[in-house]
């Protein structure tokens, strides 16, 4: 399904970019690093049979601002979502969240209060240790890093987000998830994002893991290369759920094998309460 987000909505963190589509009772997918809602088109069709779909590009991706001088760490996140949850008037929505939109609607949970049905977590950053050596050593050198070559940038991009996979993605779609930093635009903003990662938030929420209200699942690539499944373990036991891996697959799962996702994600977003 192409999923375009037509709708705007103005918050402290910028301008957001939003849409939604389906009918049936509301589900909100939050994407992950360094992509925008285009991670989720692939399982929109099984899961808009069910819900209506709330999706949305968080400051700093897609379409939304990318203003350079805005802080989008996972607290100034945090705070927007609240904001846009607020703003849908959503009563006890569930949420789908993907790798740093884990650690980000964990906080508007924790941080702010809202309030979820279910919350289903798949390969998220949550946990510290955060990503990669290749992530930590970006993070530690961003000077060095803004100023490459155009060429040089866009070989790093291709090869972070295929260093991610364990099963090839179509073409278009690995095309979609680079083109938005390719430019000097997403170029900036992507190292931006990586100066912005601060282990002390996720330290903030891990605590209070266990008084979250709601459902919680987690499913992982079991052979993830950014997140052992050991970090996927740890969040399981914190938020005493269950984990459900999915063997031969990597970080961007939904990507890599939709339908399988999206069969596991509906068993447990549509099951009947106890």
């Amino acid at each position: 399904m192409v999923w375009h987000l037509e709708e705007t909505c103005e918050s402290g963190a910028g301008s957001i970019s939003w849409g939604m589509v389906g009918s049936g009772r509301p589900s909100v997918v939050a994407h992950g690093w360094p992509q925008s809602r285009f991670a989720w088109h692939r399982v929109l069709d099984p899961l808009t049979d069910h819900f209506t779909v709330y999706g949305y590009n968080m400051p700093g991706f897609g379409q939304s601002d990318k203003a350079l001088h805005e802080h989008r760490g996972i607290d100034a996140q945090g705070v927007m979502l609240a904001e846009l949850l607020q703003y849908w008037q959503l009563d006890h929505p569930s949420v789908w969240a993907h790798d740093f939109g884990g650690a980000v609607t964990l906080r508007a949970l924790l941080v702010h209060g809202y309030q979820v049905d279910r919350h289903l977590s798949i390969n998220v950053v949550a946990m510290r240790p955060w990503g990669s050596a290749f992530f930590d050593h970006v993070r530690r050198h961003i000077d060095a890093v803004e100023g490459l070559p155009t060429r040089i940038h866009a070989g790093i991009v291709s090869a972070f987000i295929g260093g991610a996979l364990i099963q090839p993605l179509e073409e278009e779609d690995r095309d979609a998830l680079e083109a938005s930093w390719r430019d000097s635009e997403g170029q900036k903003a992507v190292y931006r994002q990586f100066a912005q990662t601060d282990e002390a938030l996720t330290a903030e929420s891990e605590p209070h893991f266990a008084t979250l209200h709601g459902e919680i699942h987690v499913l992982r690539g079991a052979d993830d290369p950014l997140i052992p499944m050991s970090r996927g373990q740890a969040l399981a036991e914190a938020n005493r759920c269950e984990i459900e891996p999915m063997p031969n697959l990597g970080h961007r799962s939904q990507l890599e094998n939709p339908d399988q996702v999206a069969n596991l994600a509906l068993t447990f977003l549509t099951k009947r309460a106890a």
